[in-house]
């Protein structure tokens, strides 16, 4: 469906076909961009989908800001709560999700070429914080003349994101929304995430300049991942083999060798190395005081979504969040999937998303009043 190493150019499907207002843009900055550590890149590029259309008041924006490895379709991985017939439907809302800083589905990341050289930048590309992310995003809404969000929406990497644009833009958005997130991130997702990095490192391909570098090493970085994205009750209620005869080849192996090509197929070990990092470099206490006062500084309306299973981000990150943030309502949504559950449970998201943009008047007994 897709060519290889993040490839958007050439993508057809059904689906895509009967979307006839999601479109694919360039965003071209051509200026130096500087990056949080202080090195720079000489212009950016940011690959985004617009879905639906923009109202006259520009009052239906809805941004949703992607996780790790996703790219910028977001009917592709949130279906069942982005499409035609979902709740964030484009009759209703102008859906914009761009493509992060790093990734490689079209934005500057390792594999697109650096304009000063016009060379792909492989291992010369610098890392990059979730800061650099939301500085370029920022850029893309400046250029398309947004001043206002109704909503900003996004899971673990991308409730990251979200959360870093809201306090570094107070006013931007009118409501806020983060899933499976934090506010810092623990020392045991960066180990997670360090445990990965070292399984890239250890296929000595991983930093030669070609599109298939690393491959074993990212293939084996993903079954780390999974690992933290579902948890002990999901592996055994689904991989667990039905005979007490074996004694090798088991499901479980099979599924997680799976997972590891699957991902091999889409991504690019440059890519997953400087997002795990980005990943790690999240917190928003930092140059800035506590990450609880810096918290409280947040203006938009808040929904904080919590999944029961999840191990990577575990609930005691968002109940942190919807703490200090001034009036922040926290829900807790019951999943068999782990940190994953942002992505499956489409149904109680949406359901939990309803509740928050339309709450239901308090209705008195006459008694009362």
């Amino acid at each position: 469906m897709r060519q290889n190493f993040c490839r958007f150019k050439g993508f057809q499907s059904s689906l895509l076909k009967t979307l006839t207002t999601l479109k694919e843009q360039i965003f071209r900055y051509e200026q130096t961009f500087l990056l949080e550590s202080g090195q720079t890149l000489q212009g950016i590029e940011i690959a985004y989908w617009t879905y639906g259309t923009l109202n006259a008041d520009k009052s239906n924006v809805v941004w949703v800001c992607h996780a790790l490895t996703a790219n910028a379709i977001v009917s592709e991985w949130w279906g069942g709560l982005v499409g035609e017939t979902d709740f964030f439907n484009p009759k209703e809302h102008f859906l914009i999700c761009a493509n992060v800083l790093g990734s490689c589905y079209g934005t500057s990341s390792p594999v697109t070429k650096n304009f000063a050289t016009n060379q792909t930048y492989y291992t010369d590309f610098p890392s990059v914080t979730i800061r650099d992310m939301v500085s370029a995003h920022d850029l893309l809404r400046q250029h398309l003349g947004l001043e206002k969000f109704y909503i900003c929406i996004g899971g673990s990497l991308g409730g990251q994101q979200a959360l870093e644009w809201a306090i570094q833009k107070p006013d931007l958005m009118q409501n806020l929304i983060v899933l499976a997130t934090n506010a810092q991130h623990s020392a045991w997702g960066i180990a997670f995430n360090e445990s990965q990095r070292m399984a890239i490192k250890a296929d000595q391909t991983w930093q030669e300049h070609r599109p298939d570098a690393g491959q074993a090493g990212l293939a084996a970085a993903r079954s780390i991942a999974l690992l933290s994205y579902r948890n002990y009750d999901t592996y055994v209620k689904t991989q667990t083999d039905d005979t007490n005869e074996k004694t090798d080849h088991y499901k479980v192996i099979s599924y997680q060798r799976y997972q590891g090509d699957k991902l091999v197929k889409r991504f690019h070990v440059l890519s997953y190395f400087i997002l795990s990092q980005a990943m790690d470099s999240h917190n928003v206490g930092r140059n800035r005081g506590s990450v609880e006062r810096v918290l409280q500084s947040i203006k938009a309306k808040t929904l904080v979504i919590g999944i029961r299973s999840d191990v990577l981000f575990p609930t005691v990150e968002q109940l942190r969040i919807a703490q200090y943030i001034p009036n922040a309502q926290y829900v807790e949504i019951d999943s068999d999937y782990g940190h994953d559950g942002f992505l499956v449970e489409v149904k109680k998201v949406e359901k939990a998303i309803r509740a928050f943009l339309n709450p239901k008047p308090i209705v008195l007994p006459e008694d009362d009043f």
